[in-house]
């Protein structure tokens, strides 16, 4: 049986979205919101006096100590920037885990990969920004966490397509739950490795 190489490249793309080149790019991005949201963290716990911002000045403290932020705070029982920075580790956790067949070996790694990085980055994104209007002052470092959520959800996303478009058509070409559920988990069968052959037929294999 034919095998399938390791830096194939599936269907809808010209480049294999599990290459090792673009999951470093998002470590890379990721490691900088965590830092970043550490920072911002550590003036929430108090353990630092004040917040640097070099557009909007104390405001970046404002929003931080904000009732919005206060309120979330006592939900997750943390501050809010160390639940993101806790959010953007998964995601550099998640990047570095599997090979880069991964959209085919390994769905469920990707699925939870995107589940991490989209949804959550979206609504963080979203949140940040409409905290500006809701509070009336803006945050300098928490506006750069966001447009960073937005940028790895961009570089996320065509990876978690593949998983998701593979997974479809082994449900597809076979009707049973049971070949689905085990290709979900990694587990080989016919099926999957054809449906995963089909994809990257006739496409460049060179990563």
């Amino acid at each position: 049986m034919e095998k399938l190489p390791l830096n194939a490249i599936p269907e809808p793309w010209e480049y294999n979205p599990s290459k090792w080149s673009q999951r470093i790019r998002i470590v890379l991005i990721a490691a900088i919101a965590v830092i970043i949201a550490i920072y911002m963290g550590l003036y929430q716990w108090r353990l630092i006096d004040s917040v640097w911002d070099p557009i909007f000045g104390n405001q970046s403290m404002k929003v931080l100590d904000s009732d919005v932020s206060h309120k979330i705070t006592s939900w997750v029982l943390v501050p809010d920037s160390i639940l993101g920075a806790l959010a953007y580790l998964g995601d550099i956790i998640f990047a570095l885990a599997g090979s880069t067949r991964r959209w085919h070996d390994r769905p469920w790694l990707v699925i939870l990969f995107g589940l991490d990085v989209i949804p959550l980055g979206i609504v963080s994104a979203t949140l940040i920004f409409m905290q500006g209007f809701v509070v009336g002052s803006w945050c300098f470092l928490c506006l750069v966490t966001a447009v960073i959520s937005l940028i790895l959800v961009a570089l996320a996303y065509d990876e978690v397509w593949s998983s998701i478009l593979f997974l479809y058509r082994v449900w597809k070409r076979s009707k049973k739950f049971s070949i689905f559920w085990g290709t979900l988990w990694g587990r080989p069968n016919e099926i999957a490795h054809l449906v995963g052959l089909e994809m990257a037929k006739r496409r460049d294999w060179r990563d």
